[in-house]
């Protein structure tokens, strides 16, 4: 009990006032009143649009959908179905699949209808992030496909004064942002004026919170930098097809999207992969090339940033990519998809993925949750079976690893974080770089206590002859030796998330340590 109220104590301490404020409000508000929204027929114009990057095909006709690699077919649309998790319920209600690749008008307006027939009982489908998304999918197949209906711009318009009076201010992060570009694409569609001036403050407020000076997201997620700029992208081209106001919004998005993707063109692999570090998945957001082609469409011009504030750090040489994480796990007020992963690092040689992130295979508060987000699911090193950062409760933080001291040159990058602090230990690592060879360097500063290093292995990596202290990898005509006084070195398996419910049984090798390990990883 004391435990988990030091837990939480080290949790709530971080917040900002805005988000506990508006947490008490909301609940009060929602026991004490039940607000009913009257049926409204808004003013409509015809709003111009066109589907440039489509989503993957989710629904598959005959009532049958496939999110995060789990299929349902209904006979009737359970708009509540719940038995895969919450974040399977929020892709059914988020309507991206009206925007996918293979639908047709009349399916995708079929689809509509049953959901507003079943109105009356959704409930996961009335939470404003999931009225956001579906606002602007709707808003985009209505207006690509030229629809002007009435029940359905009824509809839609009570989502939208549902959404203004439940934004998501007790959470702040992508999820007020989400908030923002829906209430745009609302405005722009009603011609709402309250609905735009909104928008257009928690957009640009936002947005300079959110992008950091190198042009990352700082929740420092991959996937979600993808999902955010996506969101920008459509914005723009919503902008340039419909001209109502003009108030320099439209300038401050581009600059802002031209920065982000230049974040994206120097973090993106060679074959196009993105690391999956933090809440990071295959098949979620749209990928760097569909992205980078949007872009080149509306005309957007861009070039590789430096990674700094985002305490990212990539190398590259002919046959070598390593992606390190030296940097804090994110914004103190909202680390919910931060991992416990500091220090951590992925390599891939000759444009394939060799050591690799655990990856995020699933949001629900379970033991799996907890453990992808924990030290031992990343490249890095773990002291005396204690987290870095503490993780807990799906997506909270407690206690919090704090860069301490960050030096680099060209070829040689050092850091030192505190995680450990509590046990009397400083972890401080290092990467030295050539063409053909990577060392690294864990030390332990302080008491003598023991750490194990952990190196996943992308599961097509499976030709390993581990002897002595040295691994051997014939395939890639690569060895990786560890040194160090009394080192124990060991393979297991572990399990690398192909993307969410999936999983890939990959080879795990760790290494028992005291003071100081050198891991020499060198291509003949």
């Amino acid at each position: 009990m004391i435990q988990k109220l030091q837990l939480l104590f080290n949790t709530i301490r971080h917040m900002r006032f805005t988000q506990m404020t508006y947490q008490v409000y909301y609940k009060v508000r929602n026991r004490l009143y039940h607000k009913k929204y009257a049926d409204q027929f808004p003013e409509t114009t015809s709003l111009v649009w066109n589907t440039t990057l489509q989503f993957q095909n989710s629904w598959q006709g005959n009532n049958s959908f496939l999110f995060l690699n789990l299929e349902k077919s209904f006979e009737s649309i359970d708009w509540n179905f719940s038995e895969y998790g919450k974040l399977w319920t929020y892709n059914l209600t988020y309507f991206e699949f009206l925007n996918q690749r293979r639908i047709s008008k009349e399916d995708g307006l079929g689809l509509i209808k049953d959901f507003i027939k079943k109105k009356q009982d959704l409930k996961t489908a009335l939470e404003p992030y999931p009225l956001s998304l579906r606002g602007i999918n709707w808003v985009k197949f209505l207006s690509k496909n030229k629809i002007q209906d009435p029940e359905i711009n009824v509809c839609l318009f009570n989502d939208y004064q549902r959404l203004n009076d439940n934004l998501e201010y007790h959470l702040l992060g992508n999820h007020l942002l989400e908030n923002g570009f829906a209430l745009l694409f609302g405005a722009v569609y009603f011609k709402n004026d309250n609905y735009y001036q909104k928008g257009v403050q928690i957009i640009k407020g936002e947005l300079k919170e959110q992008i950091l000076n190198d042009g990352a997201h700082f929740e420092l997620s991959p996937m979600y930098h993808q999902i955010i700029l996506h969101r920008i992208l459509d914005s723009i081209q919503l902008l340039r097809l419909n001209s109502w106001k003009q108030d320099g919004l439209l300038g401050y998005l581009v600059t802002m999207a031209e920065t982000m993707l230049g974040w994206l063109q120097t973090i993106t692999y060679k074959n196009g992969d993105i690391p999956m570090v933090n809440d990071a998945a295959y098949g979620i957001a749209p990928s760097s090339e569909e992205l980078f082609n949007y872009a080149e469409n509306l005309s957007l011009k861009w070039t590789k940033t430096e990674l700094k504030d985002s305490g990212y750090r990539k190398w590259s040489s002919q046959r070598f990519e390593c992606f390190m994480d030296l940097g804090n796990i994110g914004p103190d007020y909202i680390p919910g998809h931060a991992h416990a992963d500091t220090f951590n690092f992925e390599l891939y040689v000759q444009e394939q993925p060799f050591i690799v992130d655990a990856g995020t295979s699933t949001y629900e508060k379970n033991s799996q949750r907890q453990l992808e987000r924990s030290t031992e699911s990343h490249n890095t090193v773990k002291v005396n079976g204690v987290n870095s950062s503490a993780v807990w409760g799906g997506f909270r933080v407690a206690n919090r690893a704090k860069i301490i001291e960050l030096t680099q040159f060209e070829n040689e990058f050092t850091a030192s974080h505190d995680g450990y602090k509590k046990l009397g230990i400083v972890h401080q690592r290092s990467f030295k770089f050539k063409q053909q060879e990577i060392l690294v360097t864990d030390s332990l500063r302080g008491k003598l206590i023991p750490g194990v290093a952990y190196f996943h292995l992308h599961p097509a990596v499976t030709n390993l002859v581990l002897k002595d202290q040295t691994l051997k990898c014939p395939e890639l005509n690569l060895n990786i030796n560890f040194i160090g006084d009394s080192i124990e070195v060991e393979k297991s398996t572990y399990a690398w998330a192909e993307g969410f419910n999936k999983t890939v049984e990959g080879n795990l090798i760790k290494v028992l340590f005291t003071k100081e390990l050198q891991t020499i990883i060198n291509l003949k």
